[in-house]
Order: structure tokens, then sequence, then C-alpha cells
């Protein structure tokens, strides 16, 4: 899988998900095995860039592999404009935002929204292709409702306008997050164009990322929701895409070292206060499979210190080993 000049690890990216894929969880999971991660969406407008988030969200200190950096509005000029101040700052990529569904985005005519907007689409594309001199991408819906899936007629506007690989999460923008992701209109965008297609959503599961490869032929899978809680996905993906073998799940002790070690992590990025307000829905997601966790997940939602964060964590899972040993 290559975008321009770039070749990924493997084709298995994480997705950009606004709140979630900070700087911690790109190095976690480009770690357990993503072979390219997106930083979450950079707002547009200038008046926006140097604002503790922004800053936060573009912050690539010391990660490894490519840097992609997320941008989003409506506007061709302010976009260009956002394309060359990220590629200052070190992104090698920049990735055009056209498929956030969430209501704050779209009211503002950018993410999905825009897909209402063919001729808008192409001066967004336009402006940000000719801002800078790094392979732009793009990420889009199959279209803005099941009555106007128009993902086809967007990708070849992407395709003829300098876009270099294309990702598609299979919902309209009016579906959001709910029912289930369609891949019929993905594999038609793989037919209709030539650039590298990469098929996102529910892809949850090695065996599911198997299927949504082969049912749309797509070059490449982005994971989003799946690898909350479970960075592990992505070693599990491919070890099953090369050898068609479960990979062993983590371990007890893995899943702590995990945890323990992105929650520090977090404590770190973001200080005292944010750090472990941040951590608890992570925490969340990486004990929610567990049966006898919902009472500690309550519990571990009202500590503020982040120094008490760490020794309960480190308590229920010496709690947790214990019974099994018993």
């Amino acid at each position: 899988m290559r975008i321009a000049q770039y070749e990924l690890d493997n084709p298995l990216i994480l997705a950009p998900m606004a709140g979630v894929t900070d700087r911690p969880f790109r190095l976690l999971c480009k770690e357990l095995g993503a072979g390219m991660t997106v930083s979450e969406m950079i707002a547009s407008n200038p008046k926006l860039w140097n604002t503790k988030k922004s800053l936060m969200r573009s912050d690539h200190t010391g990660e490894p592999g490519i840097r992609s950096v997320q941008i989003a509005g409506a506007e061709p000029e302010m976009m260009a404009q956002a394309a060359q101040h990220n590629v200052e700052n070190g992104a090698e990529i920049i990735d055009i935002n056209m498929g956030c569904p969430a209501k704050k985005v779209c009211k503002k005519a950018a993410g999905s929204a825009l897909l209402q907007y063919p001729d808008l689409v192409e001066d967004i594309i336009k402006a940000v292709v000719n801002a800078v001199d790094v392979p732009v991408t793009l990420k889009i819906r199959t279209g803005w409702n099941p009555d106007n899936r128009n993902g086809v007629d967007i990708a070849k506007i992407a395709q003829d306008n300098g876009i270099q690989a294309l990702a598609v999460h299979g919902r309209t923008r009016a579906c959001k997050y709910q029912g289930f992701a369609e891949y019929d209109t993905i594999a038609a965008i793989k037919q209709a164009i030539d650039i590298p297609v990469i098929a996102n959503g529910d892809i949850t599961n090695p065996e599911k990322a198997k299927f949504v490869l082969e049912y749309t032929g797509a070059d490449a899978l982005m994971v989003g929701r799946g690898a909350q809680g479970n960075p592990w996905i992505f070693r599990e993906i491919w070890h099953y895409l090369q050898t068609g073998e479960f990979l062993e799940a983590p371990s007890i002790e893995e899943v702590r070292s995990v945890m323990i070690r992105h929650v520090a992590g977090l404590h770190q990025f973001y200080g005292d206060h944010m750090g472990p307000k941040i951590a608890r829905k992570h925490v969340s997601w990486y004990l929610q499979e567990q049966a006898d966790s919902k009472e500690f997940r309550s519990t571990f939602n009202r500590i503020d210190d982040g120094a008490e964060q760490i020794d309960v964590l480190n308590l229920y899972f010496e709690q947790k080993q214990q019974a099994k040993a018993a």
C-alpha cells in the first residue's frame, strides 16, 4: 500500500477520531501494528490554530512513521492555508475531512455535509492540492443520505483533481454511526477510480477485516471504533490476513501493562487536570469486555488524581490475577 511516495508498513490505518486519536493513542496503535495513523481533525480557521486543543492535536513529537494530519473546513482558501500551516509544522500527508457526521461540524457545511455540494468539494480539493507539495488524501462517506449515495461521483472528482488516496466510510452522513456499514458503494468506488481506496466502517475483528477487503477490493482498511480499548486489533488483523490464523489474545499481563502505560501517557500529555479526565473513557473501553468491570469503572470515573488512577488499576489487575490463580 502506497500513498504517493510513501509506502505503509501494512495496509491497516488508524482512523482519525476527534477526542480519541491523540498522540498517546497513535503511538500505541503504531507500536501494536497499525501501518499508519491519522491525527484528529484540525480546524481550518486560523483563529483556532493556536488554541490549546489545536496545538495538542497537531503534536507529533517523537512519532515514528508517516505523519498524516486531517484538516476540516468549508472554505477553499482557508483549507489551503491550513494545509500549508500543518505542512510547515511537520505534516507529511494532508487528509481532508469530508466524512465526519457530527452536528457541530456539519452545521458549518464541513465534514460529510460537503457531499451535498460537489462543486465546493472540487474547489476545496483543488485549493488544498495546489497549496502544498505533499500528498493530499480525502475521507468521505458514501453520500449524505441513503437516497443520495453519490460517493462514486465524489471519488471521480477527487481523483481528477489530484487526491492520492481515498478513504470511504460505509455509511451516509444521515446514518451517523447507526445501523450497519454497507460495502457495495465502496466496491463501486474501487471499480470507478485508479487511486488507492481505503475501506472503513464496522471493522471490529480479523474475520470482518478479511471480508471487507475481499468484498470491496479495497487497497487498505481503516479501523476506527474497533480500536478503542483494543489497540491490539491491528496486529491481530495483519496476522490473520497473512496466515489465515487467529493470533492469541493479549494476556491479562499485557492488557495491564499497555493500559497503564496508556493512562500514564495521557497524564503526561494532558497534565494533572485533563489527563485523568481523558483517561476515564479509554479505561472504560479497555474494560468493557470484562464481565466484572462495571462497578470498577464506576469507581474509576470518580477519581481525579492521576497517581491514584494508576494505583487502583494495578490493584484491579492484581485481584484479577489472584482470582485466576485461585
